[in-house]
């Protein structure tokens, strides 16, 4: 079957043997193209099984699914309590980083990996779940109040999926941006574009020290900073004022459980009430073949590129 797989920095599609083994095999219907692949692509980490961890497709059945792209253990102290994120085995446990991803025609994953789509959530759309599963877990942590006035630093995926579901609990959501197509996309989820006041939250979704430094100047004293990017290397932090603010951090890893839930079934269950959210992030969308292509309009964001997808 056909794969996409890097090397030197270079995606390029391959002829690979489907998956065998215990699991469920899955035909993927998309799978998109992360900001984290896009980083390590660039970095030269050495990566040596098929991308993609953003994915969805069906089941032997015909059933649509979306996918966690995680194999913990399942029997750990952290996979116990439910922070199955934290899970003893690592880095190990994730696909399209240590295990074959999505970017294929086929990928076998464990049967508590899939994530039943409600019915208005097309399989075509379902890839968007992983990454937003990402921004319940980070607002969950935060015990998000509908009094709460927020602000999200970046308009990639992650920002826009968090303007997303703070907007279920508060209407005072600001988006700070910096490309058009992110800016509008965040006017149709429902944020403003000019911060006003300071605020309650602030979420970084830039992963950098400058979007940091931001993000502690809009906070009020006392208020909350959420890190909700990937931070790819050391941050300056501005000490003085985010000590005088009194303000409190919370970092966010992936996504896990909440009591009985996950966070890629709320993520799955939000995507299905608003159809928007695929309807803005959703900018492009390639056949496998066109694997190289398709990547690089996702990392040429002034082009307006928010979320590219693969469509095996």
């Amino acid at each position: 079957m056909k794969a996409v797989r890097c090397k030197d920095g270079k995606v390029f599609v391959t002829e690979v043997e489907p998956p065998s083994g215990d699991g469920v095999r899955v035909k993927v219907a998309s799978v998109g193209i992360c900001g984290s692949d896009i980083h390590m692509l660039a970095a030269g980490f050495p990566i040596a099984v098929t991308l993609g961890h953003e994915m969805a497709g069906l089941t032997p059945n015909g059933t649509p699914v979306a996918i966690e792209p995680m194999a913990p253990c399942g029997h750990c102290a952290y996979c116990a309590s439910g922070d199955y994120n934290h899970c003893e085995l690592g880095t190990q446990i994730m696909y399209g980083f240590a295990r074959d991803g999505g970017m294929a025609e086929q990928v076998l994953v464990p049967e508590r990996a899939l994530v039943p789509l409600l019915p208005g959530l097309s399989v075509q759309d379902a890839c968007l779940v992983e990454p937003l599963a990402v921004a319940v877990h980070g607002l969950t942590r935060v015990n998000l109040r509908r009094s709460d006035r927020v602000a999200v630093i970046g308009g990639g995926t992650i920002g826009l999926c968090a303007v997303a579901v703070a907007k279920i609990v508060t209407d005072e959501v600001c988006l700070i941006a910096r490309h058009q197509a992110q800016k509008s996309a965040g006017e149709r989820l429902g944020a403003r574009l000019q911060p006003a006041e300071m605020f309650d939250l602030v979420v970084d979704c830039a992963g950098t020290s400058e979007s940091v430094a931001q993000a502690v100047s809009l906070c009020k004293p006392r208020g909350v900073l959420l890190m909700l990017a990937t931070y790819w290397h050391g941050l300056e932090f501005p000490g003085f004022e985010f000590s005088m603010k009194e303000l409190h951090v919370c970092t966010a890893n992936t996504y896990s459980r909440q009591g009985l839930a996950r966070d890629v079934d709320i993520a799955a269950a939000l995507m299905a009430r608003n159809p928007l959210i695929a309807q803005c992030l959703i900018t492009h969308r390639f056949a496998l073949d066109a694997a190289e292509q398709a990547f690089a309009v996702a990392a040429d964001r002034s082009h307006g590129a928010i979320k590219v997808v693969l469509q095996p």
